[in-house]
């Protein structure tokens, strides 16, 4: 299945008026760079007319059987908020059947399921300078804010882990103060079952609950050390800021007329969120499985049905061939 020429002009259009920059463009079009590039270059040669499909003298032996193709279309009906990223990973864990991100974004782009999104949720643009090394080396932790119609304001505090990007714990506050964080903490380090030689530190804004004595006597005291991040840039905590935006854009479609109601759909929020959803970031499995320390174990069981597949292909593509040569003699 290949693109018109219209639709690569489309494609070289999108890109180059981008703010994300030519690789994660890229990306959320399932547009290989090496793929892109080459069009690029004939486009500027040749215009448009580079750009139309060349002729195949035979069948690929990697072509996706039709019966697959079908299935691309039913899971993407089936669920209509996934990306081709995360129907491709979808696809190979539950059915066992490898299919690439950009053959997904192809198959449903001929099939007209592929629409320009509305907005285009920008990643931060930095992260924090030490980088971790594994779970539980380092939490972020930050407030975030809802307003309940004739309640007035509640406040979000979530504990993540920064190397995981797990949702540990969170609360819904009626306030946002030293004691509302220290609260979190207890629970998260409960949660966690870590023992009083190994704790995390913990990033946080320079928000005033954050810099309290108070709060800063309670860390040392729980043999915390606490990390604020630089003034007046929030990319810092860019993974816990990233998720409170991923988590709005799901959670405030709805009204909510009691605390409560708001507490259920942030649970079940936080349970998508943390096994469910494949992260871009995480080599495409869940916050869970890295937090529990079964990525390596997918990622293993990912290549093999890949190679499975692609070897299939490969003999019923011969043995087709094969056969189609004895007949014509």
């Amino acid at each position: 299945m290949r693109l018109s020429a219209q639709e690569k002009q489309e494609i070289i259009h999108l890109v180059d008026r981008s703010d994300l920059g030519v690789n994660r463009t890229l990306k959320q079009l399932g547009i290989h760079k090496s793929t892109f590039y080459k069009w690029y270059k004939v486009y500027q040669a040749k215009g448009l007319l580079g750009l139309h499909p060349q002729k195949r003298t035979s069948q690929q032996w990697n072509s996706i059987p039709e019966e697959q193709k079908q299935l691309v279309v039913e899971v993407a009906l089936d669920h209509p908020i996934l990306s081709p990223r995360e129907l491709s990973v979808k696809i190979t864990d539950e059915q066992r059947i490898f299919i690439s991100e950009s053959s997904v974004y192809r198959i449903l782009k001929a099939k007209g399921l592929i629409t320009t999104p509305a907005h285009i949720l920008l990643s931060a643009s930095n992260e924090f300078k030490e980088k971790t090394l594994f779970v539980h080396q380092m939490w972020q932790t930050d407030f975030t804010y809802f307003k309940i119609l004739g309640w007035g304001w509640y406040y979000l505090s979530t504990i993540m882990d920064d190397y995981s990007r797990y949702i540990i714990h969170w609360e819904l506050c009626k306030t946002m103060k030293a004691q509302d964080v220290e609260r979190t903490v207890d629970r998260a380090l409960l949660i966690a079952g870590l023992n009083s030689y190994q704790k995390p530190k913990l990033l946080s804004d320079n928000g005033a609950c954050y810099i309290a004595s108070e709060l800063q006597d309670y860390l040392k005291s729980k043999g915390i050390r606490q990390v604020h991040g630089k003034i007046n840039h929030p990319q810092t905590q860019g993974k816990i800021e990233r998720y409170h935006r991923s988590m709005k854009n799901v959670v405030k479609l709805d009204h909510y007329f009691c605390p409560e109601e708001l507490e259920q759909a942030l649970e079940q929020f936080v349970n998508y969120y943390n096994h469910q959803r494949y992260h871009e970031s995480l080599n495409n499995v869940t916050p869970a499985d890295v937090y529990f320390g079964k990525q390596e174990q997918i990622l293993r069981r990912r290549e093999k049905i890949k190679q499975q597949n692609l070897m299939q292909r490969r003999r019923i593509y011969f043995t087709e061939k094969l056969i189609n040569k004895s007949v014509s003699l």
